[in-house]
């Protein structure tokens, strides 16, 4: 009954057979590896962009700030939603790796950014002449830190917003398999073509081992961004073990099955929580993610029975994994 978060789950067979094949004998290192070729091509497949550059890293936080490093100078604001994962979850990596740049807040929703509240944000921001930060770059996440996702539509109507201001939109996709699996979309319809600059593409909280990509679409950015990934300390010399887990994650549709098989997990339980007595759902369960209010008491009792998840003042939040599996479900329901 293990609840706390994706990440928490083990490695998917395949990708820890990948990491075996890949321990044998000698390869080149820093990236030059012929799997790395392979996991490049792959993602220009899938995502429909032959020209997008893709360099990989160990962590969700690596991806997020050396990407807004790339996108965001230092006298620059990066506007995202008030429960964004670089505002809250982060340490101040995004700023420290854009050497400075302000992250401003734009409400909405359910973990979306409302339409009319980045808006007016960016009328607020970068008006001050040279006393004040000026506009940057735009981050959003998908799936949200509320659970939900953006649709295409949605994901281009912020990004719109952006590109009237000249800037550039970043996607934090750490559970982006999730997002993909739960619109129906395809990669590129919610990233490229929605408007999106760079994506950080997760693989961690999906079944890697530790991986994520970073996917730059314009790939006149991709020496710069290189650059920054060394510099900031983040380019493995043994890199043949990331391109190895992503090459089998992407491999099949492996990366799908596993964010479907979690999906299936979040509807599975929301189901079960919904015919009892005094749960409610705080947001849509759309993806993985999801954060019930129950009555009191039920947090000692849930614990009492062995459940693991994170607790707030207004009830918990519930995240499965491809590695969910129907009694630990049934196991957490019965224990109300």
């Amino acid at each position: 009954m293990f609840f706390a978060s994706d990440n928490t789950s083990g490695v998917a067979p395949q990708i820890m057979a990948a990491l075996a094949r890949a321990n044998e004998g000698w390869q080149p290192g820093y990236g030059t590896e012929a799997a790395m070729t392979r996991v490049t091509a792959l993602i220009r497949e899938i995502f429909e962009a032959p020209g997008a550059a893709v360099c990989l890293v160990t962590t969700g936080t690596a991806a997020n700030a050396l990407a807004l490093g790339l996108l965001t100078p230092p006298w620059g604001a990066v506007f995202c939603q008030t429960r964004a994962h670089i505002a809250e979850d982060e340490c101040g990596a995004p700023e420290f790796y854009t050497h400075g740049a302000k992250l401003v807040l734009a409400g909405g929703d359910h973990g979306r950014i409302d339409p009319g509240a980045l808006r007016a944000a960016l009328a607020a921001t970068g008006t001050g002449g040279v006393h004040g930060v000026q506009r940057g770059a735009l981050s959003l996440t998908n799936v949200t830190e509320a659970g939900t996702v953006y649709t295409p539509a949605e994901t281009a109507a912020l990004a719109q917003l952006a590109r009237d201001h000249g800037l550039p939109v970043h996607l934090d996709g750490a559970r982006f398999a999730n997002a993909v699996v739960a619109t129906g979309a395809s990669p590129a319809d919610l990233t490229w073509r929605a408007g999106v600059d760079v994506l950080s593409f997760g693989g961690t909280k999906n079944g890697c081992m530790g991986v994520e990509a970073v996917v730059i679409f314009d790939p006149a950015r991709a020496w710069e961004f290189e650059l920054r990934r060394k510099r900031g300390g983040h380019l493995l010399s043994k890199h043949r073990y990331l391109s190895a887990q992503f090459e089998a994650y992407l491999t099949d549709g492996l990366w799908l099955d596993l964010a479907a098989r979690a999906n299936r997990a979040a509807a599975r339980l929301a189901e079960g929580l919904a015919r009892i007595p005094g749960v409610t759902q705080r947001h849509p369960v759309q993806a993985n993610m999801m954060f019930p209010a129950w009555p009191a008491g039920t947090h000692e009792r849930l614990r009492a029975m062995g459940a693991e998840y994170y607790q707030d003042d207004a009830g918990a939040r519930l995240v499965t994994s491809w590695a969910t599996s129907d009694e630990d479900i049934d196991r957490f329901l019965a224990a109300f």
